[in-house]
């Protein structure tokens, strides 16, 4: 576990609050969610990491090799690294909740974190995720709150895999809650306002 396995940014919030997680699309950095994050969770510090892998100079998190077929091996050791990153900045922070936000490409490898340490995170936002495979739950993803957001006319994300996916994490355990706009893979302004209402509610540890 390394907090400098990757580039990122630090935005501070109230001492012991907590810890939001936020992870770009494909082709973004580690700015592009930072002000999103401070809007959506005004007392939480941020943490923002940069994809390490490289499609033809824009930035990802893991391997493609076309568009909705993933690297499968790449994507393991993908979520190895950012669950080792996430685990590393939460024990120096110690927070009131561990919180996670993902957009596009975001979306996909914070999904893929959760699959494989269920307890990392109390709660996430998906935005416009596409999980193109069975994922394989290891543990329990009772009692964490997941929302998703998706375009009913998404291109790069077909509906039907953001129900499929639903299913998935209801099946799991987890507590799901779904928020779909009429247009594409763009975040429109009910998403982020459905997104504010959903972090807020929260539950702080020992509260």
């Amino acid at each position: 576990m390394n907090k400098d396995s990757y580039i990122h940014k630090v935005a501070l919030g109230s001492p012991g609050g907590p810890l939001l997680f936020v992870f770009h699309g494909t082709g973004a950095d580690e700015s592009q969610l930072l002000s999103l994050g401070r809007d959506l969770a005004p007392q939480a510090t941020i943490v923002s990491p940069r994809g390490d892998v490289s499609e033809q100079g824009a930035a990802r998190f893991f391997r493609r090799t076309g568009e909705g077929v993933y690297d499968m091996g790449d994507l393991a050791r993908a979520t190895d690294k950012v669950a080792g990153f996430v685990k590393a900045h939460v024990e120096a922070a110690k927070p009131s909740s561990v919180l996670g936000l993902g957009y596009s490409n975001g979306a996909n490898i914070l999904a893929s974190v959760m699959f494989a340490a269920p307890d990392l995170f109390d709660a996430a936002v998906l935005m416009h995720p596409l999980i193109p495979f069975e994922p394989e739950v290891k543990g329990s993803l009772a009692g964490r709150r997941i929302l998703v957001t998706a375009g009913r006319r998404d291109p790069i994300c077909p509906p039907n895999l953001t129900s499929r996916l639903e299913a998935y994490l209801r099946a799991d355990g987890a507590d799901v809650t779904v928020e779909w706009h009429d247009g594409g893979h763009e975040v429109q302004s009910n998403e982020i306002e459905v997104a504010r209402r959903f972090l807020s509610a929260t539950p702080v540890e020992g509260a």
